[in-house]
Formats: structure tokens, C-alpha cells, sequence
């Protein structure tokens, strides 16, 4: 198999948790064109025609797009260990969290990004306060379903901490620390118990190190290519 993905975006994030957890042996593939970068998505676009990352090239050589499908995909093909929960209601909540995560949180950091790319004199302050308080928002939501056991649904690892964890990386880490705003660390009881929780289980430490990487590199990127058009 191989994967097609960026580190510094969240959704190939939960299809890293699966093929991690179910030590499926995977190329990883980083295509051009995407972040902090001059090149052309060139020839990915024959690979994924909707030019987004992450994408699955199965073993018979097909190519799937979207991270939840690619999910799905691998826990009927390898399902041994299962990365959703036995029952209805469980795997309803699954979904529920990574929904949550793709519809609200990543919405409400579009302007997040948009400004991360920009030098300091273009900010729009107005709209990154306002993509903030909808991050704010977003993670009130999370925090209204997500589980209290140390993971985001039941008690063991899901795709959904795969979904979660990237994107709280970004609103505790990297948002503050780039906009000079307030850690919502400390608002949300039952995801600061399990933002505390999960960074000790091997995957998801994988994850949150790998993502704090990427980010690191791709704003050094963004900064050399700033002073390159001085």
C-alpha cells in the first residue's frame, strides 16, 4: 500500500492512527504542491483528481480518496484490532467525534491558516479573534460528547483520536503561540483530562510528534520563502 499525505494536515492524520494500530506496512508519500510551497500538485492530480491529500493506493493498486472512507476501508479489510467499537451506538460515536472535528474545529481554523501563511503586517486581527471564538465554539461542542475514559469514545484507541488529536495540537499549541492568544486548554474539563490521557499512548504520541514536526518545519518553510520575495 501506499498513503499520500501531508504531515501538517489533520484528516491523513486518523488513517496513520489505523495503519499504525494495525501495523499494516504502508509507503508514505509526501506529494508536492501542498503548505508552504512554489511547486505545482503536478501529476498528483492523475493520482486524486480532487488534488487533496490524504489518498490510499491499495494493494491491487486503486486509489482511494477522503480520510473517514479511507478509515472505513481499512477496518473492513484488516480488521484485526478493531479500531471501532462493537456496538451501534459506539461506532455512531466515532463518527459523531470525527464529524465534529472535520465540520466545526477545521472550519473554524480556515482563517487560522489563511493568516498563518501571511506576514504579520497583512493579519486581518478581526478575523483571526473571530476564527478563535469559532474554535472556542467548536471545541464546546467536542466537549459536550466526547467519552471520559482517556479516549475520545469508549476505552481504547478509535479512528476518532486520530481525528482529535492533530486538531487539539493545534488549538492548545500552535494558535496561541502564533496569534498570541488564550490556551482554551483550561476551559473544557473532559478534554483537558483527556488531552492529559492521551499523550501517553504510544500511537497517539507517534501522531502529536509527528504533527508538532511538520508544523515546525512548514513554518520555517513559510518564513524562508517570505524573506526569498523581499
Amino acid at each position: 500500500m501506499k498513503l499520500y499525505q501531508t504531515y501538517t494536515s489533520p484528516f491523513p492524520t486518523r488513517v496513520r492512527l489505523c495503519l499504525y494500530a494495525k501495523g499494516l506496512d504502508v509507503e508514505i508519500i509526501e506529494p508536492p504542491g501542498f503548505h508552504a510551497t512554489p511547486e505545482s500538485k503536478g501529476d498528483y492530480y492523475s493520482i486524486n483528481p480532487i488534488g487533496r491529500v490524504p489518498t490510499l493506493i491499495t494493494d491491487d493498486g486503486q486509489a482511494l480518496p477522503e480520510s473517514e472512507v479511507i478509515c472505513e476501508y481499512l477496518e473492513d479489510a484488516y480488521p484485526d484490532p478493531p479500531l471501532l467499537p462493537p456496538d451501534p451506538w459506539g461506532k455512531a460515536q466515532v463518527r459523531l467525534i470525527s464529524r465534529l472535528c472535520d465540520f466545526y474545529l477545521v472550519m473554524a481554523m480556515r482563517p487560522l491558516f489563511t493568516a498563518s501563511g501571511q506576514s504579520r503586517k497583512r493579519w486581518d486581527r478581526a478575523s483571526i479573534d473571530r476564527g478563535l471564538e469559532a474554535v472556542e465554539t467548536a471545541l464546546s461542542y467536542i466537549e459536550a460528547y466526547i467519552g471520559d475514559g482517556g479516549y475520545a469514545v469508549g476505552d481504547k484507541l478509535t479512528w476518532a483520536d486520530g481525528a482529535l488529536v492533530p486538531q487539539l495540537m493545534l488549538s492548545y499549541e500552535w494558535a496561541p503561540a502564533l496569534f498570541g492568544s488564550e490556551n482554551p486548554l483550561g476551559k473544557h474539563a473532559k478534554l483537558a483530562r483527556y488531552w492529559a490521557v492521551i499523550a501517553k499512548n504510544p500511537i497517539a504520541a507517534r501522531l502529536l510528534q509527528e504533527t508538532r514536526d511538520a508544523v515546525a518545519h512548514e513554518q520555517a518553510n513559510a518564513k524562508a520563502l517570505a524573506k526569498a520575495v523581499r
